[in-house]
């Protein structure tokens, strides 16, 4: 059987890689080559930016805000119509289930409509001056050309959150996708081909690290937004600061969901399983600290556990699956070893913890959902991202303990406050140091809310009016008013 073959978009055509070489995307419930993607190397990467240079200063460059918003709104409708074609390729690329990955795909617009509506309120302001033979203002202006580099867990999604910002600003890109994950971005090369973007405008380059490498310390690019872990997002910002590219970061988590005493038990319950199960914990914002007040331990654990045990493992196509695979063998692996060391640390091992098998699951990458409790602080069960459907409980006795608990990480990307105690609710919610905190629920995100992380979680904000900011510049415009002679050793 032929696999289909999904080549590279690179100033507006579809191109085999320079090299001539390619790699294959594997379905990780069939554990199967489903797709083959080009490897591109350096010189693709050098093709890709200048075509992304080329419209800045051409066609792309020269529209107003308004036309540029006409543009997004096409696109908007076109995703729209293709929205299940892009779920179903994301969940044969990387495992999640269906109905997640059509969500995500069918709110996609949302976010091209919302920045769209941006794109002709982009303005400079004037300012008074201290000197009377001067008039002042502001110009906004896009960075330029953008490297965005993409995760593998929500592809599609995470790029958006990067790319209706930037073309709103009037900047152009240069996409790589996670070499696990390759081919949902060229689906969505067709689209944005179809909706008439000149050429230049969105390109997209597969292939595996050594051509993020070359992207990121591309001299032709002037910003890199990265979505993915921290240790290679610090190595993504450091090889951007070689050429002082601007950098956007969205990084790892282990998010805490705070669990008190007067919480609601069997709306906590759900949130939790929804914070580290749903998605297989693949997700930057997983709740993977569940901390609650030792007098509800034993009640809230035994709930969590009971309804883990009964989560349907299957075909992430299925209508009835819970929790599809994981993306692929390596990270099943890692999971697994992170399980092992937390038995040897001495955490009590609840459920889980073993690769799953049994009818239609052989084949697949499979963890058991997977929950400890008796973990310490210093663990590594409740300090390093695991990135899989691994719950970590610790217990707490007190309000000021579960901020510490809370807070005693190096990330600060999400966090959950459970009680039903209003004042409670604000006072941990401000002490907490993440990015988001949500009160009596979890996993929300939307267009118009900031995100982003404290600490090792990150740099910058994506999504709402902020997300924006980072694909502009500022210029400030000084104009003499006079035409008077000065003195030309003094500063006007």
């Amino acid at each position: 059987m032929t696999l289909p073959d999904y080549p590279l978009y690179i100033g507006g055509q579809f191109v085999q890689a320079l090299s001539g070489k390619s790699s294959d995307s594997v379905n990780p419930y069939t554990g199967a080559v489903w797709a083959t993607v080009p490897d591109a190397g350096p010189e693709d990467v050098d093709v890709a930016v200048q075509a992304a240079r080329t419209a800045l200063a051409g066609p792309w460059g020269l529209l107003t805000g308004r036309q540029r918003s006409k543009m997004m709104h096409r696109l908007a409708a076109l995703l729209e119509r293709d929205a299940d074609l892009l779920g179903e390729t994301e969940t044969r690329d990387n495992g999640k289930l269906l109905r997640e990955m059509q969500g995500q795909c069918r709110n996609l617009p949302e976010w091209f409509e919302y920045y769209a509506g941006a794109a002709d309120k982009i303005h400079g302001e004037t300012i008074p001056s201290d000197k009377p033979n001067y008039f002042i203002y502001t110009r906004r202006e896009p960075v330029g050309v953008v490297a965005a580099i993409v995760p593998w867990n929500s592809p599609l999604l995470l790029m958006t959150w990067k790319l209706a910002p930037l073309l709103a600003a009037g900047c152009t890109v240069v996409v790589k996708p996670a070499d696990q994950t390759p081919v949902s971005a060229l689906v969505f090369a067709r689209i944005v081909e179809e909706a008439g973007f000149p050429p230049g405008v969105f390109n997209v380059v597969t292939g595996g690290a050594a051509v993020g490498a070359a992207l990121v310390a591309h001299r032709g690019v002037d910003k890199v937004a990265f979505t993915g872990s921290t240790e290679v997002g610090i190595r993504v910002g450091q090889a951007a600061m070689g050429h002082l590219a601007k950098v956007s970061l969205e990084l790892g988590g282990k998010s805490p969901n705070v669990v008190f005493a007067d919480a609601d038990l069997e709306a906590a319950a759900n949130g939790v399983i929804a914070g580290i199960f749903a998605a297989g914990g693949q997700t930057c914002i997983a709740g993977s600290r569940l901390l609650v007040h030792e007098s509800v331990h034993d009640e809230l654990v035994s709930r969590v556990a009971a309804r883990a045990r009964t989560i349907v493992l299957g075909d992430p196509m299925g209508a009835q699956t819970e929790m599809g695979p994981v993306a692929f063998r390596a990270h099943l692996d890692n999971i697994l070893r992170r399980c092992e060391r937390g038995v040897q640390e001495g955490a009590t091992l609840v459920t889980g913890g073993k690769r799953a098998s049994g009818t239609g699951l052989d084949a697949g990458f499979f963890v058991e959902p997977t929950i400890f409790t008796d973990v310490r602080p210093e663990m590594s069960l409740a300090q390093e991202e695991i990135f899989g459907p691994v719950l970590s409980v610790l217990s707490f006795r007190d309000d000021e303990e579960a901020v510490r608990l809370a807070n005693n990480s190096e990330f600060g990307l999400g966090a959950g406050v459970w009680t039903r105690d209003v004042q409670r609710a604000h006072r941990v919610a401000h002490a907490i140091k993440a990015g988001t905190v949500w009160v009596n629920a979890y996993r929300a995100v939307s267009y118009n809310a900031p995100f982003g992380g404290f600490k090792q979680s990150g740099i910058g904000r994506e999504n709402s009016l902020e997300g924006v900011l980072d694909y502009l510049d500022t210029k400030t415009v000084w104009i003499e008013l006079t035409g008077a002679t000065r003195d030309p050793f003094t500063m006007g």
